[in-house]
């Protein structure tokens, strides 16, 4: 193997350690000056001993907000908290300080001084006062911290409405007339709440959909009263009122609690005294009105095809789609207050979308907002800086330079959990996909085919490739294990044929050995290729297992990723032993090719490392963001196979980090 420019670096800092203190510090800068060199041939972006943010950007977007005084500032809420742009989305920036709940389900903010927000998150409400740059708590006397909606009074923005509830979708009515300094319960009359509208003319006038239908309030929300004549779907959980004349007021409603039924949109001109139906059978999830138009409205709804984007310019009269250049459902919308004709789309996983011509066409605006979902990693055996990432709802990525920049490599809108490099031809690449198959692609991601021939679960959850046959792969799905000697072009069952299949791994000394996780059962291994299989699982303490890592150099050791931990056999599954990593939900897990006694383990905690082989293990979190005080879920691992001191991990909600470990002095 050739000597590269960072083990020089690093065998020099090696020697100087026992020098001077001089000559040690002259070591030291030169290794990270050496390292960083080499690195810029492909890892230059992995932080030296901290994990750097790499993307891709985009991800899952759950609300936006537009600042109505100076609407070039545009904010998202996403599962890794809130982004701001000042430049209409053409970039980004996280402003997360202080707030220590990251899932961020609706924003709210002050018409009268836009320097002040609401983010309604997984764990309450927060409030800041310059603009994002800091937040504090505000949930004095809101008993359900799961908060689902939130509207400010336009004329007296101390008074603010929350939606509130231990579930995802309804709640209960909260009122703060301080700012959000106090809140209190104001649900006479009202259940199951989800939407909510204040009258912009008459604020003491508050309308709320329910699982019960519409009901409205006049007095400030102390009492409430059911508005419903007309409304056939109940479960209405979008609300829009025509700012110009409040008198009329849309409802969007879903269909009833199993799936049948009608739904659609309703429009009521009396203050919500009758409605009349717009359109029927339609799941509405979102309304908004153009504020300068109102007779032009927006629809969100999952149905009829991508991206269940809709447009009325006739009141709701008629609708027609304006999904050119969405690739996956819309999840919020924004309108720009003063110019209308530019809207802003936060999508299912494709990050943010922006309009300028009143939907008819989009196009992405995500650089520095990276939310993505990364729940498989890849690395090219032969080039490593060339890297795949399955993302949780946008298909596969590529990234060429280490992760500096990245494409979107197709199967967009759908869900990639794993992800098959071929050893021996690595533009050869496998892709399996919750709930399409497993797709192939023989030009590095170009483009992709269906390889799906006797497969009898479209969900994939993992794919390995036998490294010195690599036409043959293995796939773990819903309904066990499938095996493919052709490259993908046919599959067969496997056995463990009625297991949901979550790990799998081939011996890379003898492929005919492989081990497997069925359905919470713990390990099972086969000796014949797959044909049979047999439970391993003496020992073994926690059965469900999310991950297996086979050390490369020796074979008979296995490491399992279980809910309880990481467990150790180092006799092929025959027994197994407390790895020193215990009580921790272990979602991924890599070995070291070149020191196989290091070990990586991703868990819902961050990323944790041993160097002895599992006898003890540290977290190696710095540069991680945190969610609710911890770091973020690692779902997916992988190292650089010619220089394994670079680390990749996907992570739930913040895309791919990457690190360099450099021993200290």
């Amino acid at each position: 193997m050739p000597i590269t420019g960072a083990q020089i670096a690093l065998e020099c800092f090696r020697r100087n350690r026992s020098g001077s203190q001089r000559l040690a510090r002259v070591s030291r800068s030169f290794v990270v000056l050496a390292l960083l060199a080499f690195l810029g041939t492909g890892t230059a972006w992995a932080g030296i001993n901290q994990w750097t943010s790499l993307g891709p950007d985009g991800g899952r977007i759950g609300t936006l907000a537009i600042d109505t005084q100076n609407p070039g500032t545009v904010y998202a809420g996403t599962d890794s908290g809130v982004f701001k742009s000042t430049d209409g989305g053409t970039t980004w920036g996280a402003v997360n300080s202080g707030l220590t709940s990251l899932s961020v389900r609706t924003l709210a903010i002050d018409p009268q001084n836009p320097n002040t927000l609401y983010a309604g998150t997984g764990g309450g409400i927060f409030k800041s006062t310059d603009g994002g740059t800091n937040w504090s708590a505000v949930n004095s006397g809101l008993t359900a911290t799961r908060v689902l909606a939130l509207a400010i009074d336009p004329q007296d923005a101390s008074t603010v409405y929350a939606v509130a509830g231990s579930g995802f979708t309804v709640g209960e009515v909260f009122k703060s007339t301080d700012g959000g300094t106090s809140w209190s319960r104001v649900n006479s009359g009202l259940t199951q709440v989800g939407a909510l509208a204040i009258d912009p003319q008459d604020p003491s006038t508050v309308y709320a959909g329910s699982g019960d239908g519409v009901f409205k309030s006049t007095d400030g929300g102390q009492s409430w009263s059911a508005v419903n004549s007309g409304l056939t779907a109940t479960r209405v959980f979008a609300l829009a009122i025509d700012p110009q004349d409040p008198s009329t007021v849309y409802a969007g409603a879903l269909r009833d609690y199993i799936g049948i039924g009608p739904g659609g949109v309703y429009k009521s001109t009396d203050g919500g005294a009758s409605w009349t139906e717009l359109t029927k059978n339609a799941v509405v999830l979102a309304l908004a009105i153009d504020p300068q138009i109102p007779s032009t409205l927006y629809m969100r709804t999952p149905q009829a095809g991508c991206c269940g984007f809709w447009k009325s310019t006739d009141g709701g009269a008629s609708w027609n789609p304006v999904n050119s250049g969405l690739t996956t459902h819309v999840s919020a919308l924004a309108i720009n207050p003063q110019n209308s004709a530019t809207l802003y789309a936060g999508t299912n996983g494709s990050g943010v979308l922006k309009s300028t011509d009143e939907g008819g066409s989009w196009s992405a605006v995500n650089s520095g907002l990276t939310a993505t979902e990364v729940g498989g990693l890849a690395v090219d055996p032969q080039q490593p800086s060339t890297l795949y990432a399955g993302t949780g709802s946008d298909g596969v990525f590529k990234s060429m330079d280490g992760g500096a920049s990245w494409v979107n490599a197709g199967l967009t809108a759908t869900e990639v959990a794993a992800l098959a490099v071929d050893p021996q031809n690595a533009s050869t690449v496998y892709a399996g996909t919750g709930g399409f198959g497993i797709f192939k692609s023989t030009e590095g991601g170009a483009s992709w085919s269906a390889v799906h021939s006797g497969l009898r679960s479209s969900y994939i959850r993992v794919l390995t490739i036998d490294p010195q046959n690599p036409s043959t792969v293995y796939a773990g799905t819903r309904e066990g294990v499938f095996k493919s000697t052709d490259g993908g072009t046919s599959w067969m069952n496997s056995g463990l044929t009625t297991s949901d299949i979550r790990a799998l791994a081939v011996d890379p000394q003898n492929s005919s050995t492989l081990y497997g996780e069925a359905s919470s059962g713990g390990v099972f291994r086969s000796t014949d290729g797959g044909a049979s299989w047999s439970a391993v699982n003496s020992g073994l303490r926690s059965l469900s297992v999310r991950t297996l890592a086979i050390d490369p150099q020796s074979p008979s050791t296995i490491y399992a990723g279980t809910r309880g931990g990481v467990f150790k056999s180092t006799d092929g599954g025959t027994s197994w032993m407390d790895s020193g990593l215990t009580a921790i939900d272990v979602r991924a897990l890599v070995v070291d090719p070149q020191n196989p006694d290091t070990v990586y383990a991703g868990t819902g905690s961050g990323v944790f490392r041993t160097t002895d082989g599992g006898a003890s293990w540290s977290a190696v979190n710095s540069g991680l963001p945190t969610r609710n005080k911890v770091p973020f879920e690692v779902l997916a691992l992988a190292i650089d196979p010619k220089n394994p001191s670079t680390v990749y991990a996907g992570s739930n909600g913040g895309g791919v980090f990457a690190i360099t470990f450099v021993p200290g002095p």
